[in-house]
């Protein structure tokens, strides 16, 4: 962040990847209603309000609106709420409408160069390899880590990413750190097209294998192919576990998102 402003990179970050947002995923729709941008993917693809420019006297109106449109899809969605958003009170706004926070995590953002430098050359530990991912059975294989990780289904993971991987494979780098042949360790990126901004997801790590660097690696790879695509910021929604690996690759902390999530049936 010392390559720019805070406040510059959060006015960038909210204008290029909220504001005009591009499709996350093939089949994915972001269209422009009323106050918020919102996306509405295909099977398996995520659904939700990406960005809103509300006030006290037009967001009840517009949560209500967002949960009609959704409902009338059949689909379930996300509120990404992001701690800067108005009015004051809109996480309140949000759960009296029936939407359930899920634990908030830190938007992270760094310079991609200033990445590269911090970990130029990370050392994997012995029998440990990374491998790209770039088809259905590493596709499978990364299910399986997340699976495993973060104990909750990655079927809609597994079916988004391998059409991705074959309809818009430049949008998305994947990758699986291996040891002796078996996977312990999974991360993603996105790729936007026309943005500054690379997205690095995941970072899945077996519990047995973490605090061996594994993770920082996977984040020195994506880093590394970030700066060759042109990209000039890496962006993290981080946990607590992560942000201080992150901080010491030059990750700052912007702000704070909540996930407010709605289902049509709960």
């Amino acid at each position: 962040m010392d390559r720019m402003d805070h406040a510059e990179v959060l006015a960038l970050f909210d204008r290029q990847m909220r504001r005009e947002a591009v499709p996350d995923g093939p089949g994915a729709r972001v269209e422009r209603a009323g106050a918020v941008v919102r996306q509405s993917g295909g099977p398996g693809d995520w659904n939700g309000v990406l960005w809103s420019r509300l006030d006290a006297d037009t967001a009840d109106a517009e949560i209500a609106a967002q949960k009609a449109h959704f409902a009338s899809l059949g689909r379930s969605f996300e509120w990404k709420l992001y701690a800067h958003d108005t009015p004051a009170g809109l996480g309140a706004r949000l759960a009296a409408a029936g939407l359930s926070a899920e634990p908030p995590e830190t938007l992270m953002i760094a310079a991609t160069d200033a990445v590269v430098d911090a970990a130029p050359d990370v050392r994997l530990p012995d029998g440990v390899r990374l491998v790209p991912v770039t088809d259905g059975a590493g596709v499978d294989l990364m299910g399986d880590v997340h699976e495993r990780v973060f104990g909750t289904s990655g079927r809609s993971f597994r079916d988004r990413l391998a059409r991705q991987l074959v309809e818009e494979p430049d949008t998305v780098s994947a990758v699986l750190a291996t040891a002796d042949g078996v996977p312990v360790c999974a991360a993603r990126m996105e790729l936007p097209p026309g943005k500054e901004f690379a997205s690095l997801w995941g970072g899945g790590t077996l519990p047995q294998w973490r605090g061996r660097g594994i993770y920082r690696a996977l984040v020195a790879r994506r880093a590394r192919i970030a700066a060759r695509r042109g990209y000039r910021f890496l962006q993290v929604d981080a946990s607590d576990d992560s942000r201080p690996i992150l901080e010491r690759l030059g990750f700052r902390a912007l702000t704070t998102t909540t996930p407010y999530v709605y289902e049509p049936d709960a």
